[in-house]
């Protein structure tokens, strides 16, 4: 296939049940869930997102990865470790899992990995009272946490931070974390599924059983020194770091360009409708919940419309 052959493209996510989740990425992200089902996770930006316009409609971005690398992808990466960010869509009714991350070398290292796992999260909407873990109280030893955790009683050395919606967290690799009930966000990664989790509130998968525990690695990666700042950006520019940039752009009609410098460039729609377009292709338009991708071969493309879109791309 022909890098000629690319243009805007929209994805249609993958959708996954979880224990956690609930309706909020219908009622509150506008998105058709297939079943009565808690949905927890929307899948945006993924090697098993499907493309749902054009030429191309139905074929997989991981695929198409395969087939054009740098041009989609930009330089600097290998399509055979698949697509390099995981945008996502976090629907949380219950706690989520207190969890930890490994870093690059350390995925490299335990799992044979290419990557680790470094990820920003964007308030869509907050519950009065909505919280987040954010690491564990200063003091604690690996010794420490280790009995906690045995003895059940991690819950009481969390640090908890209380949130609303347009906060940003940026949550390095190693960071202990954990999303708490009333949230919807946008989450934007590093394109890695390898998560220890430390502590799970003592409850059951889906499937009835104890969800399982990687207390060794989690101690092994977790970062007890330093603790993440939740922010309110006051400018678009959200989250700069080592493997990605994101932004929150409000639009009008008039729009505005934007240069990729060769890095492919996500967009999902948080609120109204947004046109999206590149000269020489017909435009794509995003309205809530749906998402957008401008491969690396183009120079720069435009946006414009009455809504807010979250763009994220490679550092």
């Amino acid at each position: 296939m022909s890098a000629n052959a690319l243009y805007p493209l929209k994805l249609r996510p993958t959708l996954h049940t979880k224990i956690w989740g609930g309706r909020r990425l219908n009622t509150l992200m506008g998105k058709l869930l297939p079943s009565s089902e808690l949905y927890g996770e929307s899948w945006e930006l993924h090697d098993t997102a499907t493309i749902a316009n054009g030429p191309l409609r139905g074929t997989c971005l991981g695929d198409l990865a395969q087939e054009l690398g740098a041009e989609l992808l930009g330089s600097g990466n290998d399509p055979e470790d698949g697509f390099p960010l995981l945008a996502k869509l976090i629907d949380a009714t219950e706690w989520l899992s207190i969890q930890a991350h490994p870093n690059d070398e350390q995925a490299r290292q335990l799992e044979g990995d290419p990557r680790g796992k470094s990820e920003a999260w964007v308030v869509l909407h907050a519950e009065a009272g909505a919280k987040l873990v954010i690491g564990l109280r200063t003091g604690m030893t690996r010794e420490g946490m280790a009995e906690a955790i045995r003895r059940n009683r991690l819950a009481e050395l969390l640090v908890y931070v209380e949130v609303k919606a347009g906060d940003v967290l940026f949550i390095p690799a190693n960071t202990i974390h954990a999303l708490g009930p009333g949230l919807l966000i946008y989450e934007i990664q590093q394109s890695s599924d390898v998560t220890y989790r430390l502590y799970d509130w003592g409850r059951l998968g889906l499937d009835g059983q104890p969800r399982e525990l990687h207390i060794d690695k989690g101690l092994q990666v977790a970062n007890l020194e330093s603790l993440p700042r939740v922010q309110q950006p006051k400018n678009d520019l959200l989250v700069n770091c080592e493997y990605f940039r994101a932004w929150r752009h409000e639009l009008t009609e008039r729009g505005f360009a934007i240069e990729t410098n060769g890095r492919f460039q996500s967009l999902t729609c948080i609120a109204g409708i947004c046109l999206v377009e590149v000269p020489g292709h017909e435009a794509i338009e995003l309205s809530l919940g749906e998402t957008g991708l401008i491969p690396a071969c183009f120079d720069s493309f435009s946006i414009r419309g009455a809504g807010t879109i979250l763009r994220s791309s490679q550092r």
